[in-house]
């Protein structure tokens, strides 16, 4: 065996074992807060305004726009119309949006008497504002919108009021 034939040898070796102990790093790693976050919801249960439970798990596999809201919140008011008609929109591409109210069931129930909405509102509770942490919100502020996509992953994040145009344009990306 020629000395430049050993050399690549060595070469293909020391790359193969460099290969193979990042891919044994990476998969030791620990699952990321937001990994985790999402794991847990998709086997959790919140409740609707109206007391009904509403499990998670019928949600995973399709794109999930999850907007943190509450009444107290104008911000959170003012764009609800805008995530409605995003709703609509979003429905026939296989999309759901649904709303985590971080409020009381009673003024959530007046909220959607005086504006309803066509997508699905659950209560959050104080569960609601750590799973807000978790997915990248630390100032827990409101509104909050999180849209995952269809294999479960974060797809983007905002915190602050969205608008119809900007939603389309998150899902286009998909």
């Amino acid at each position: 065996m020629t000395l430049a034939r050993r050399a690549l040898l060595g070469a293909a070796g020391v790359a193969a074992l460099g290969a193979g102990a990042w891919w044994s790093n990476r998969r030791l790693q620990p699952a990321s807060p937001q990994d985790t976050a999402l794991a847990n919801f998709w086997t959790s249960e919140f409740k609707t305004p109206h007391g009904a439970g509403m499990p998670m798990a019928p949600l995973q596999g399709r794109p999930l726009l999850i907007n943190f809201w509450a009444t107290w919140c104008p911000p959170c008011v003012k764009e609800m119309p805008e995530l409605d008609r995003f709703a609509t929109s979003f429905a026939p591409k296989g999309g759901q949006v649904l709303g985590i109210a971080i409020d009381q069931s009673d003024a959530v129930n007046e909220f959607l008497a005086r504006t309803p909405v066509k997508f699905p509102i659950v209560l959050g509770g104080l569960g609601g504002l750590d799973l807000v942490k978790a997915l990248g919100n630390a100032a827990g502020g409101l509104p909050f919108s999180v849209l995952i996509d269809a294999k479960g992953r974060v797809a983007q994040v905002k915190m602050g009021s969205t608008t119809e145009v900007e939603l389309e344009q998150w899902a286009k990306a998909l």
